[in-house]
Parts: structure tokens; sequence; C-alpha cells
């Protein structure tokens, strides 16, 4: 076992309650945002998630990789098509997300944990019938004509139902399950899925002691833009209601809330750039996001 870094000794010192609370405990982790893209950051994410493995945490990766797509679709000259606002799903662009996902992206998340002196092994939610997906439809009102109208989003897809198999096998294995978010459906149609969704979905499915949100912002922000540490069910849908919860921040807490109710003990959005922000929340009484409890 690699020896921890100077940051991580700092963060572990007083960690012993906490390391018997998350003894053999299952934790989901959400990768994503611009913490991806940078190597530094990414090498780092890496080392703590092998330090969960081998402290006792039973630590699940889902990642996204927005920037790598856009990347390899300018690459290709594939042209997005927005409906809305929401970027459609061709066949042509399929194929570049799947290839992406499932390829280069989700195998440098895997290398790095490996790297630091966990096994972790790639895989995506088609394997082993991981993801049972659907096709997402979505509603939006036409601002003028108050008229809603289903969108056609082609191959966006949202999970049916999460089939824990193949993930409990690598965690009895002490491999570190590293899942890219698409899925398949009744028909054998490949769906590109949202990796917030995912991850909520695989936490619920497993019962997770925890869902961690990587992203890049620092958390809930109240109308003063302080964070607030921690949040129960019914407080986040009156933040929804009262407006102070807006924007992209309402998807994502409705991820956790959706993941609270299915059975995970509780959901953290949380900064990602930070250092070592996963052991910080895990570790120490602070935590580093909102965690929201049913």
């Amino acid at each position: 076992m690699p020896e921890p870094t100077p940051d991580q000794m700092e963060i572990v010192a007083g960690a012993l309650p906490f390391l018997k609370r998350y003894d053999d405990q299952i934790v989901v982790v959400k990768y994503g945002g611009h913490a991806m893209g940078e190597e530094g950051t990414a090498l780092r994410f890496g080392r703590d998630v092998a330090f969960l493995e081998q402290v006792g945490v039973n630590p699940v990766v889902v990642h996204g990789g927005g920037p790598q797509i856009n990347a390899m679709l300018k690459r290709l000259d594939v042209k997005s098509t927005f409906v809305q606002g929401l970027r459609v799903t061709d066949a042509a662009m399929l194929d570049v997300v799947e290839m992406v996902l499932a390829g280069p992206v989700n195998k440098q998340v895997a290398e790095a944990i490996t790297r630091a002196g966990a096994i972790a092994v790639g895989i995506s939610g088609k394997d082993g019938g991981l993801i049972r997906a659907r096709k997402l439809t979505r509603t939006v009102r036409d601002p003028d004509s108050r008229i809603e109208q289903v969108l056609d989003l082609g191959f966006v897809g949202e999970p049916e139902s999460v089939d824990t198999r193949v993930l409990r096998l690598l965690i009895g294995a002490d491999i570190v399950p590293v899942v890219a978010p698409v899925g398949v459906g009744a028909d054998g149609q490949t769906y590109n899925i949202n990796a917030d969704t995912v991850a909520g979905a695989i936490a619920g499915a497993l019962g997770a002691e925890r869902l961690l949100m990587m992203t890049d912002v620092a958390g809930v922000l109240d109308r003063g833009g302080k964070l607030v540490p921690e949040m129960t069910v019914a407080e986040v849908q009156a933040g929804i209601e009262a407006g102070w919860i807006s924007g992209g921040m309402i998807p994502k807490v409705e991820t956790c809330v959706s993941a609270v109710r299915g059975g995970v003990k509780g959901a953290v959005i949380m900064d990602g750039r930070v250092p070592h922000a996963v052991l910080r929340e895990l570790f120490t009484n602070r935590g580093a996001g909102t965690l929201i409890r049913a």
C-alpha cells in the first residue's frame, strides 16, 4: 500500500471515528466537471479513491466526460443540434459519446486509481446488464403560447432499472468499479444517460452509505451566497419552491433527493476542484459541501 501523502495524513489524523463509520460501506462518487480535464487534479482524485479502498471503504465511481465529448465532436466535425437549449443525441453523436465515455475517459479514470495502488476496472452501464435504460422524454412549455410540447432528444435515456450483480462481484473482490454512463434498452438500443442520474440510480440500488456528487460549485448556496452545510429533503423542496434553489442546481438536488428516497443514507453536492474533497467530506466534521438527508 503506498504511503499516504502529507495532505491525506493531515485529514486522516483525526479520522478514526469516521473510518469506523464507513468501514465496509459503499460510497458512490460521481466524478466530472473541469476536474476531469486537469491532470494534477485527476491524479489526486485517483489517489484519494485508492486510499478509500485501502482503508476499508467500498468506492464506486461514475464519471461524466462532457468536455472530452465536445473536443471529439469538434475533431470529427460532428455538429451538435439543440432543441430548446437541450442537446440532441442522434446516431452519429451517440457513436462519439459511447466511444469517448466507455473508451479513453473510462480507462483513464480506472488507470489513475490503479496507479495509486488499488485495482480499478472500467465498465459501462451496458456491461453485465448493469443499466437497463429507456428513452428520456422531456416536456417543455412554450413561453409565448404556454402550450406544452414533448421534445425528442434522440438517443438520450434514463435508468429504468439497475442490476447490481456485476458491481457486487467487483466490490467483493476488492476491485473499484468505474462506470461510464451509457445504458441499453430492452430492444438493445444504446442510450446516452446523464452521469448524475446514473450515479444516483446506482447509489440507490446499492443502498450506499453516501452519494458524493463532485461538481464545479461548492454546494447549495442560500440567498446570500453562503454554503448550506446540511439540508433535509423537505428543506430542498421548500428551497426550490421559494426560488433560491434554481437553474442547474435543481437537477442535482433532485438526483440527491431521489437517491436518498431510494435508500442512500446521505447525498452530498461538493466542489470536486477542492483538494481531497472526498476525504474531507467523509473524514472530517466540517465536510466539503451540502449534505442532503431524508
